[in-house]
């Protein structure tokens, strides 16, 4: 079955998609289970393994940004092609490239195993020219994406009352996720997060329910799934 990879917005509505998507077609979403997989072939424990992703950038792209410096090491241990890394102590100085490069033999294996869902990481641009990977984009409008960011400020103790406050915390929230997965594309695969060439389907959560979205996707999984030399 198909390779899906999913690049959404922050508070669009993308993860409420691949939730549908894995329990209709019973798909796994990839996550670090993949990444130690891939990992059998070092000499790393489970217990190092790094999964390095567009949210867990965004604290160090925006720290980098305030103090205009360049990317530091990752202060973990991770996968690398040097060997001596995994002759060092339990933690080492490792370039985020370093740890980034599991997450690409991952994500490379996951379409041997089929029937995964990729939500972010990269897929859509790692996985661009293989067969059988159908990849998606989920949007919505700000306007939409800020209520959402609002619902879920509101559960956080000692959330602010007011909805001026509430409102510019979610703008925010958003104007920074969108720069750091942005980034984060743009740093490691020197590609546009918002290139619409990287994409098969593009689905506007404004315009469509989540339902109506994942059935637009099942129907481009199946005409993919009779075509298994398509794009």
């Amino acid at each position: 079955m198909a390779i899906i990879t999913l690049s959404r917005e922050y508070g669009s509505g993308g993860d409420e998609v691949a939730d549908r998507l894995c329990e209709t077609l019973g798909y796994h979403c990839f996550g670090k289970a993949q990444i130690i997989g891939a990992a059998s072939e070092t000499t790393l424990s489970k217990n190092n393994i790094i999964d390095y992703t567009e949210d867990n950038h965004e604290a160090q792209y925006f720290q980098n940004r305030l103090f205009g410096r360049a990317a530091s090491p990752v202060q973990k241990i991770a996968w690398s092609e040097n060997p001596s890394i995994a002759a060092s102590p339990e933690r080492a100085d490792v370039h985020d490239t370093a740890v980034l490069s599991l997450a690409d033999k991952a994500i490379r294996a996951a379409v041997g195993a089929g029937n995964m869902i990729i939500i972010g990481r990269g897929g859509q641009v790692i996985l661009k020219d293989v067969p059988g990977v159908l990849h998606v984009r989920i949007e919505a409008p700000v306007e939409k994406r800020a209520e959402w960011v609002k619902q879920e400020l509101k559960k956080e103790p000692g959330a602010p009352q007011s909805e001026k406050k509430l409102a510019a915390d979610a703008s925010a929230i958003i104007a920074n996720r969108d720069m750091s997965s942005a980034d984060y594309i743009k740093r490691y695969f020197n590609t546009d997060w918002n290139d619409r060439q990287l994409y098969h389907l593009v689905l506007n959560l404004g315009k469509f329910t989540v339902e109506q979205a994942v059935q637009i996707i099942l129907t481009a999984v199946r005409a993919m799934e009779s075509q298994p030399t398509s794009r």
